[in-house]
């Protein structure tokens, strides 16, 4: 496994001559006091900041849960009955038998939200995973899942990698961690952005199987490459972690077969174009659609079906599918809409439906 990072280095400092060893010391210290955060602050990627790390494209608004609290519970947005429209989900049970069988191009498998099996050439990779019927730090209180589980994940295949774009609770579930980390007896690599290694040694993953990376860092296992790369989120698993630990997306490629995952992200017309002049074709995104709504509210974190399908085009996939919908009651529109809208931005923009779609629960596809 190789890790590629790029690394500042410090060149040494001018000889000091003659000076008496007391002055030599004083100086030092005041130089280290006047321009030493100067230097700290010239040596981070403009994405970090002395107590974690922030977005490039917009001023992070100063939003706390309690700030989401007051809109939910005092808002004018009227929020959709997500468990009463939860049938209209497509929705399969998963064959565990099938999910065994060896195929010759890659298979696609959604489990709901944004948890993908993704499988290649013997290899099983997941995509922050989330076992828990509730996307909460509570298993009494939080979104409840409103769809069936489309598995006994005990019956998944070996799981060789599992990626994870951020902390929040719909993405960052500890049951579906640490019983991954038990039950592959410590084979399991997990890939987490920076600031998480931490967390998921705590949840039992052994610490050699962590790899934390930055964005543009790449880690690589024989054929198969995994890219850390930019997004437009926040990170927070408590009250008082906001923004410590980052985010990503992912770039997942085969030897030249890639599939990217955005894991959870709001729009700018920069990363995404960026991500596409950096990266070698993407043959298959998987892109948020959902939790869009009230826009005010969500738009700088979450984009919606319109600003999925620009960041399709940002990214110039060959092919894309919607995630992040149908799962958990995150957001106030109703479980269907996403698909809808989707349908009609991607009309609008002249895009192919094959191009851009979506997937039923529990669902596997090949891709060609």
């Amino acid at each position: 496994m190789v890790v590629s990072r790029e690394l500042s280095v410090h060149e040494p400092g001018q000889r000091w001559g003659s000076l008496p060893a007391w002055l030599f010391f004083a100086c030092t210290v005041l130089l280290s006091a006047c321009t030493g955060n100067d230097e700290m602050k010239r040596d981070l990627p403009p994405h970090h900041t002395e107590k974690g790390y922030r977005n490039l494209y917009i001023d992070d608004p100063d939003k706390t849960f309690f700030s989401f609290v007051k809109m939910r519970l005092f808002g004018e947005t009227e929020w959709a009955d997500h468990e009463a429209t939860a049938d209209q989900v497509p929705f399969q049970r998963m064959s565990p038998d099938r999910l065994q069988e060896e195929h010759e191009h890659t298979r696609i498998s959604w489990l709901g939200h944004s948890t993908f099996l993704i499988q290649r050439a013997g290899i099983n990779i997941l995509t922050d995973p989330i076992f828990s019927s509730r996307a909460s730090p509570l298993s009494f209180a939080g979104p409840a899942r409103y769809i069936p589980h489309a598995i006994d994940y005990s019956e998944l295949p070996q799981i060789d990698y599992v990626v994870i774009s951020h902390n929040h609770y719909d993405h960052l579930d500890e049951l579906a961690v640490s019983q991954l980390a038990k039950r592959s007896s410590s084979a399991t690599v997990f890939l987490v952005p920076l600031g998480l290694g931490s967390w998921m040694t705590d949840a039992g993953v052994d610490p050699d199987k962590v790899r934390e990376m930055d964005w543009w860092e790449q880690a690589q296992f024989g054929d198969l490459t995994f890219h850390a790369q930019p997004s437009q989120h926040w990170s927070a698993r408590t009250l008082f972690d906001k923004m410590t630990t980052l985010w990503a997306s992912w770039l997942i490629d085969f030897n030249g077969h890639t599939i990217w995952f955005a894991g959870d992200t709001g729009y700018n017309n920069k990363q995404f174009r960026e991500i596409a002049e950096r990266s070698p074709p993407i043959r298959l995104a998987l892109i948020p659609i959902g939790a869009y709504s009230p826009r005010w509210f969500m738009k700088y974190y979450h984009v919606n079906p319109e600003e999925a399908i620009l960041m399709h085009q940002d990214l110039k996939a060959k092919q894309s599918i919607g995630m992040h919908w149908g799962t958990f009651p995150l957001t106030a529109e109703p479980p269907m809409e996403p698909i809808q809208r989707l349908m009609d931005a991607r009309e609008a923009a002249g895009i192919d439906a094959e191009a851009f779609g979506t997937m039923a629960v529990g669902e596997s596809r090949i891709v060609r």
